[in-house]
């Protein structure tokens, strides 16, 4: 079947295009050629294009819609706000009920849109989201629509959660990113791998406690340039591939390659200056990225989803583990919900049948739990 692919640009409430032309939300809808489907996906993710997402053409030729959909904060995750970021996913939902005539809507969230979506789902049934001490709520929080079905895809339980399930613990110095405590290097051959029960919980504690730091700082900080009129800064946080079970395989072992992450090497990746929550404002650390204040965590939103929901797990993925799926399913506010694990890893790239495999899957899925 044809795939038929139209650019989609919007304003977003309050906020409306930029100065060179563009609009803060864009994406592409992709359908059957010739046909108006009664069904659509809407995936978004924090700062990712999922424009051309991986399922969007194998979707379409199931007959149903698909519009990978793009906030303001596409590429541009260090000023992340997530009222904001809801409030323009909620453009895209309005124009597949309005003008692309779709009857029902399913939330994809796809790696760390899975957090995304489940938060737009929890806020359109029951608004929770409020903005950060200080700011003024989104303009159009409170007019999004509820989608019908919820699908989450190789996700993880909220970008708080998994940036600190990785971040290096070992770290005790966050303006030197050579500063390291021995007794919690990944690297250090003296801890493992294989590592013990007592090294991993000191080790996710650690991890937690500096997650903590930071929040602490991003607070105070804030208190001493408001002080001096100042409104927000831009810091950079390192170290952030060192999740023990990319080093140590024993550790939930799965289908996943040993010894990586999603930037290969993971004591490479963890050392180099690529990845998420590597610079962020003030503001978005506690917005996005803190345990204590984030609103990007999944558990409570996943709560209030009480539509038909669909939890896949990627059985090779180096980044999100059967646990995360697990989470995600327990968490779930509906009985209609369903586990389902695949062949794969983290975007379905192997094996060479895993996507449409995957996308059969949904097809069948939403055939069935929505008509």
């Amino acid at each position: 079947m044809s795939v038929e692919r139209t650019f989609v640009g919007l304003p977003s409430p309050g906020f409306g295009r930029f100065g060179a032309g563009g609009h803060p939300c864009q994406g592409v809808y992709h359908t059957p050629a010739g046909v108006r489907p009664e069904v659509a996906f809407v995936a978004s993710h924090y700062n990712i294009d999922f424009s051309e997402h991986y399922l969007a053409d194998l979707l379409a030729g199931h007959g149903f819609g698909f519009l990978g959909w793009n906030t303001r904060f596409r590429g541009d995750e260090a000023h992340f706000l997530l009222d904001h970021a809801l409030a323009d996913v909620g453009v895209g939902v309005r124009w597949l009920r309005e003008q692309a005539g779709v009857s029902r809507v399913v939330l994809l969230g796809n790696s760390g849109g899975g957090s995304l979506m489940a938060a737009y789902q929890s806020h359109a049934v029951d608004p929770n989201v409020t903005p950060l001490p200080g700011m003024r709520p989104a303009a159009g929080i409170d007019d999004l629509i509820a989608a019908d079905a919820y699908v989450s895809l190789a996700a993880h339980p909220g970008r708080p959660d998994v940036l600190t399930a990785w971040m290096d613990a070992a770290v005790t110095d966050e303006t030197d990113p050579t500063a390291t405590d021995p007794a919690l290097d990944l690297w250090n051959q003296e801890n493992g791998p294989p590592f013990s029960a007592e090294f991993v919980a000191r080790y996710r504690a650690a991890q937690q406690a500096r997650n903590q730091r930071i929040t602490d700082w991003c607070r105070d900080e804030l208190d001493r340039l408001a002080a001096a009129g100042i409104g927000d800064r831009l810091f950079t946080t390192s170290r952030l591939w060192a999740d023990p079970r990319t080093v140590d395989p024993t550790l939930e072992p799965t289908a996943r390659r040993a010894n990586r992450c999603y930037l290969g090497d993971p004591r490479r990746a963890n050392f180099g200056t690529w990845g998420v929550g590597q610079c962020s404002s003030l503001r978005t650390w506690l917005s996005m990225w803190s345990l204590e204040t984030s609103q990007c965590r999944a558990e409570p939103h996943l709560a209030r989803i009480t539509a038909p929901s669909l939890v896949i797990n990627a059985d090779a993925d180096t980044g999100v583990f059967p646990s995360d799926a697990r989470t995600i399913l327990d968490a779930i506010g509906t009985a209609d919900k369903q586990l389902v694990e695949v062949a794969g890893d983290h975007y379905l790239t192997e094996p060479d049948d895993a996507r449409p495999r995957t996308a059969a899957l949904i097809a069948d899925w939403v055939a069935g739990a929505l008509g």
